[in-house]
């Protein structure tokens, strides 16, 4: 029987021992900052960079990818379960998931290394596009109850906007010096495009927050964003004429036949390769798509638009920011060498380095002069951009999702605007009941 307990204690002793090995965390590598991603398309770029910064400063940066995103994800969770998170990760999802790794201590706070100057007479906060920023920081009386703070490092930039083929439009004997700058006269082109048989618009609305963020895009452009804000509360319908003026527009694309056939079920991964193919004159995408289509077809000749506005009565916003961030573990022995990394990493010269070889935004305002004239176009607009993670309150998520697969119904003719809207103001009625103690 002693025998039998002792080989029980070997055994579970060596599977903890080796799951300790195998874990991010590692404590053997004292002098190793380990860096976790999911980012595929950058990975040459890390490992140069990680090279550079070993001959540079004598401290070797590990960085570990797991992809696809979705698995990347669950292996964040389940190290934070098990305290084996690595120095530097990323957390993806919603700005509550954000708060939850905060407030379980997984999160520095890096508010006074964003404020150091570091002897170069620019505080590190300030090289950054105050956007990108925005989605790293938790203001005071936040919604999360986290400490005011900056808890995350900008890596790149990203804005969400629409493409256009320039030859396409040439071939409708259209200007491509003169893009549609409002919804009447994007329609009226389409209508031309598609006398001349030239397939007018996709995009990948198969995933239904691609719908979200066009349908925000115009719901701010036609309301304000104080008007939706106070929707999410519960203090304006959704039945208001200013959300089935949105939905409407939705419906106009179906009956006019603006939309390449399977749009509706498309992943977003085969609207890009639709455009980038030359089967549809314009897309509704991020900034992202550089590198995308860069790979798909390097001749393809295009420029970056805002989407169309319906009125000048407010601000046509898109959704943008920071691509990606990274954040430093609060419990790692090698927290402030993480902190040195990630402030060499977002330095003008190794921004530049990732912008040319990603072909994605930088979030160092200082490197645009380093990239490509379409990136550029995609940059201009960084100010016009927001997002559901800097909104003052949002919205329930069973809410967002009616709403959102409604639009799917009218673009497949299965139900009107006002029978989405009245449908969607039903969900949140009984949401708000359920919610009330």
């Amino acid at each position: 029987m002693k025998i039998k307990h002792s080989l029980k204690f070997f055994i579970i002793f060596f599977l903890v021992v080796s799951f300790a090995g195998c874990a991010g965390g590692d404590k053997k590598d004292s002098d190793v900052v380990t860096v976790w991603h999911w980012m595929s398309d950058r990975e040459d770029a890390f490992e140069e960079l990680a090279n550079r910064y070993e001959k540079e400063f004598h401290v070797k940066v590990k960085f570990e990818l797991y992809a696809p995103s979705e698995a990347y994800s669950q292996r964040i969770k389940a190290s934070a379960q098990t305290n084996t998170l690595p120095d530097i990760y990323g957390i993806l999802g919603e700005k509550r998931d954000f708060a939850s790794f905060i407030q379980s201590g997984y999160v520095a706070d890096l508010s006074k290394d964003m404020a150091n100057s570091e002897n170069t007479g620019l505080s590190w906060k300030n090289i950054f596009f105050a956007k990108t920023l925005a989605v790293n920081e938790f203001l005071p009386g936040n919604e999360y109850g986290v400490k005011p703070g900056l808890y995350g490092v900008p890596l790149d930039g990203t804005t969400i906007q629409m493409v256009v083929n320039k030859k396409m439009l040439r071939q409708g004997g259209l200007d491509p010096e003169q893009l549609p700058a409002t919804w009447g006269q994007f329609v009226s082109d389409c209508r031309v495009l598609k006398e001349k048989g030239l397939p007018c618009f996709v995009s990948g609305f198969g995933e239904i927050w691609m719908i979200d963020a066009l349908a925000s895009n115009y719901a701010m452009n036609i309301m304000g964003e104080g008007k939706v804000f106070k929707t999410y509360e519960g203090k304006v319908p959704y039945t208001d004429p200013g959300w089935i003026q949105v939905l409407s527009l939705f419906k106009q694309m179906a009956d006019e036949g603006l939309l390449v056939e399977g749009t509706v079920t498309m992943v977003n991964k085969t609207a890009e390769q639709t455009f980038a193919n030359e089967r549809a004159v314009y897309a509704f995408n991020g900034s992202w798509c550089v590198n995308v289509y860069k790979g798909m077809n390097p001749r393809l000749e295009y420029a970056a638009m805002l989407p169309p506005k319906i009125t000048d009565l407010h601000p046509m916003k898109i959704w943008g920011g920071a691509g990606g961030s990274f954040v430093v573990n609060n419990t790692s022995p090698r927290k402030e060498a993480a902190v040195r990394f990630l402030r060499w990493l977002t330095a003008d010269e190794q921004q530049a380095t990732l912008s040319t070889e990603t072909e994605n935004l930088p979030s160092n305002k200082n490197s645009l002069k380093s990239i490509s004239p379409i990136l550029a176009q995609f940059a201009d607009d960084m100010e016009n951009t927001t997002h559901p993670n800097v909104y003052p309150v949002h919205e329930i998520p069973a809410v967002t999702e009616a709403f959102d697969k409604g639009i799917q119904s009218i673009l497949i003719g299965e139900k009107t605007p006002t029978q989405v809207a009245e449908e969607v103001e039903k969900i949140k009625e009984k949401e708000l009941r359920k919610a009330k103690p």
